[in-house]
């Protein structure tokens, strides 16, 4: 007997039914995972001169400044354009660009770290993008794109020999000799960098064990073997007094008493751009003192 009426329900389709239902699907790219999940409504995606600078306030002083170019210079290229435009073939097109306009140094590859920069301030800023809903992941351009493949570093240790012509830079030149090779020796024992010498608190050096703690880029902190008579003079241990004096570079006065209290200052510099470091350019001009400015350059921040 047929059952008419409100309670009347469809019969089940049968196999053939769904087989054809399976098929069509098929072709036109969808699975019936995708008939259940309808798009969500996106915001309109804005501008790249509008959203550049939101992520910009949002990352950190580190990223702002080794991206920030980057984002201007694609903010020069497509900042009426929305973020949701570019394709992978415009960003390499836009990469060559920057290559081919890429300041020429004396250690320059040919723009390879600037089109890896390029790529990385992109993915940056679509990471945002994504995480803010204004773009699916799948239409991530940037993430399309690869960077150019590392060359092997062309750095290497410095002889013993110019090290040693290093030293006696130091040691002869310069407006305070004696914190100069202070700091040589620390730079030299520790491999620190400039950061993480500016760093130093009394409370990370440790006299017994000759140990240092030393805090430096990207959040670094690590321990370093070094011996006590290359600390800074102001780290109270026996043998080194507390100094002060005025100027680019200077151990504080107050780093003693206080356990955490930075032992060398820069006035109103920030840690790792302290112009005591620049000022041995300043020094009389002589072959060992330029080798000497080129080690600190050498450093990093």
């Amino acid at each position: 007997m047929t059952i008419t009426g409100p309670d009347a329900r469809p019969a089940a389709p049968g196999q053939a039914v769904v087989d054809a239902a399976m098929l069509l699907l098929e072709r036109m790219g969808l699975t019936p995972a995708d008939l259940l999940t309808a798009p969500a409504a996106r915001p309109a995606a804005p501008t790249f001169a509008e959203y550049i600078p939101v992520v910009s306030a949002l990352v950190s002083d580190g990223c702002r400044k080794a991206y920030g170019s980057y984002w201007n210079r694609v903010t020069d290229q497509w900042g009426s354009r929305g973020i949701d435009e570019p394709t992978p073939s415009e960003i390499r097109q836009l990469i060559q660009h920057i290559r081919a306009n890429v300041v020429p140094r004396r250690n320059s590859r040919g723009g390879r770290s600037a089109a890896e920069h390029l790529i990385a301030a992109l993915r940056c800023m679509y990471k945002h993008a994504e995480e803010d809903g204004l773009i699916n992941p799948a239409d991530n351009p940037a993430r399309k794109v690869e960077k150019p493949r590392r060359l092997p570093t062309t750095r290497r240790a410095v002889a013993d020999k110019r090290l040693a012509e290093i030293n006696h830079a130091a040691a002869t030149t310069g407006d305070d000799p004696e914190l100069d090779t202070l700091l040589l020796r620390l730079h030299t024992e520790t491999a620190c960098r400039r950061s993480g010498a500016l760093a130093l608190r009394p409370q990370d050096l440790d006299p017994e064990q000759c140990l240092i703690l030393l805090r430096e880029k990207g959040e670094t902190v690590r321990c370093s073997q070094s011996h006590p008579p290359s600390w800074p003079p102001s780290c109270g241990t026996p043998g080194n007094a507390t100094r002060h004096r005025t100027g680019d570079c200077c151990a504080t006065a107050t780093a003693a008493a206080s356990p955490t209290a930075a032992m060398t200052t820069c006035g109103n510099a920030s840690a790792g751009t302290c112009p005591g470091y620049g000022r041995y350019s300043r020094i009389p001009a002589s072959e060992e003192a330029d080798q000497y400015s080129r080690f600190l350059g050498f450093l990093g921040p």
